[in-house]
């Protein structure tokens, strides 16, 4: 034991909020056994990732070492944290385990690749465990905005670690596990080595609320809608859409599930068994027979998600539903940083229609799934573990909350994805620095964040784009006037002539005075060509194009 160590390696998740993933191993150095927690995703958008479907951890440095992968453990069913394991787990072949309902969700999406069901292994709560390799590990219930979220107890030779996952203090949640002092203290009773803490909240100064709040609130205003009611909601968070639903109900509605996701999940909830009371559910066939002030629609799309329910309603109807004026539409749920403006053309395009837009900034219709600044401090006490590592947050959430467990009196670090913490001593101590890039799903294709085809297609975007063609003879003459294309540029520059003949006209000339060493080389009028184009775009619309030169040479017979 004195010559192994204990580490920690967020490849995801840690300087970031969303694509959790994060390794722990222990051994000697290089030759630790790894077990792996989460395998998120998270989402483009079209200013840095334009045409991007998802994205999730590049684990190529796992991957590297994947004959030492002892098993994947899940702690709960967001996409940030399983939204990946189909698109990875053939690079690993390595036992899955998770919760029912995590499992559930699971096997779904690794049978959307062609694997069984028996990839996943499913595992009651805390206090059982598994035996994987130096690790003994189980699954500690917490509360969270979806069922059966856990935080895992991961006991090593060298101490125990307690690894939040995502989580908040609930006492009353409604649907799935209360939060439990006692089970917690219980797990910290015989030491904890180190707190692996969610920081997502941590700038929040009020002790969190419990879901149970909401209720009364969505209930009342509910029953005060005259036209068509429209709400919509994380889509995992069964338990808000239970309560939407509940509430539609009391106030003599039909409701109706719109969008893949609201079917899936809370379908899995009833297969899981943690959802025994959801009220019944109309088709939107159905709906489309009723009187407007009957009926309930619990949409997808909380996010501003473009193909998703409530942006489609938004465009103009869906499944045959439309919204109209003196309609009601209700956003049960936060906005996450970097998806205001999709949010908003949606409210905005409501507001055309004459529906009334209720969103959540007084905060009586949606409460958060993860722990707040006081909530965090009354964890670091009731745990009081040896360190404490911040992750599940940006940069800027590590820090203050590394900040909050130094001011208490515990040791603590900063380690953003990438970063190898040596767990071992009594402080911890980043020993290695990894490579923890991005790999983009773009179409059907696998591809790498510093692969160049995204930046080439943003550059394309904010540029436009210009095609020219050459035709050189098999002595080395140009033959004809060179061609060009233009797209998303102006048809006109400050000439008021087409651009399209200004740039033909300015490579024909440089053509025409070209010497016979550059006709010869194709690089270099290749460079010649791109030159002039960007130089007379420039001049007459003020953009500089990406400029692609096809060359043909005719071959002598």
């Amino acid at each position: 034991m004195k010559n192994e160590r204990l580490i920690y390696l967020p490849l995801g998740g840690a300087g970031e909020i969303g694509m959790n993933a994060y390794v722990y191993g222990y051994g000697k150095p290089g030759k630790e056994r790894f077990i792996l927690v989460d395998i998120g995703v998270t989402f483009p958008d079209m200013d840095t990732t334009p045409g991007v479907d998802l994205i999730f951890p590049d684990m190529t440095w796992l991957e590297d070492n994947a004959d030492r992968l002892e098993a994947i453990f899940i702690t709960h069913a967001h996409e940030d944290h399983i939204g990946a394991v189909g698109h990875t787990f053939n690079k690993f072949q390595t036992p899955i385990y998770t919760r029912k309902f995590t499992g559930a969700i699971a096997r779904r999406k690794l049978s959307e690749h062609g694997i069984g069901a028996d990839a996943v292994t499913i595992m009651g709560a805390w206090p059982e465990t598994v035996s994987v390799g130096p690790f003994e590990v189980g699954f500690m219930p917490v509360s969270h905005s979806i069922p059966e979220a856990s935080g895992m107890v991961i006991d090593t030779p060298k101490g125990r670690i307690v690894h939040t996952g995502d989580f908040k203090l609930d006492e009353t949640p409604g649907l799935g596990e209360p939060f439990d002092e006692t089970a917690w203290s219980a797990i910290a009773a015989g030491g904890v080595k180190a707190l692996v803490c969610d920081s997502t909240n941590i700038f929040s100064p009020e002790a969190g609320r419990s879901e149970s709040s909401v209720g009364p609130a969505i209930e009342e205003l509910v029953a005060s809608c005259s036209g068509m009611v429209v709400a919509t909601t994380f889509a995992s968070n069964i338990a808000r859409v239970r309560t939407l639903a509940n509430a539609g109900v009391a106030a003599g509605r039909s409701i109706v599930l719109l969008g893949r996701a609201m079917d899936r999940m809370v379908s899995a909830g009833i297969e899981a068994g943690v959802v025994t009371d959801f009220p019944p559910t109309i088709s939107a066939d159905d709906a489309r027979e009723l009187p407007r002030e009957n009926l309930m629609l619990l949409v997808t799309g909380s996010q501003g998600e473009r193909r998703a329910a409530s942006a489609q309603l938004s465009r103009g109807k869906y499944r045959g539903l439309k919204v109209r004026d003196g309609d009601t539409f209700l956003f049960s749920s936060k906005t996450i940083p970097g998806n205001e403006n999709g949010v908003a053309r949606i409210i905005n395009a409501y507001s055309e229609m004459g529906v009334d837009v209720i969103d959540d900034y007084a905060g009586r219709y949606h409460v958060s799934g993860h722990a707040n600044g006081p909530d965090l401090a009354r964890v670091h006490q009731i745990m009081q573990p040896e360190m404490i590592i911040p992750m599940h947050g940006e940069h800027r959430h590590l820090r203050t909350h590394m900040k909050m467990a130094n001011a208490n009196g515990f040791a603590s670090i900063i380690a953003p994805n990438g970063a190898m913490v040596d767990l071992s001593g009594s402080e911890p101590e980043i020993v290695e620095y990894v490579d923890a890039s991005r790999i983009y799903i773009d179409g059907n294709k696998h591809i790498g964040a510093t692969d160049g085809i995204v930046r080439d297609r943003i550059r394309m975007a904010l540029n436009g784009i210009v095609v020219v063609g050459v035709i050189i003879d098999e002595d080395d003459d140009i033959t004809g006037d060179a061609w060009a294309e233009v797209k998303g540029l102006a048809e006109t520059g400050k000439s008021n002539g087409p651009l399209v003949e200004e740039i033909e006209d300015a490579v024909n000339d440089l053509l025409s005075r070209a010497k016979r060493r550059v006709i010869s080389d194709d690089d270099a009028i290749e460079e010649a060509v791109r030159r002039a184009v960007r130089h007379v775009s420039n001049e007459q619309i003020g953009k500089k194009p990406e400029v692609i030169v096809l060359i043909s040479r005719m071959v002598a017979q």
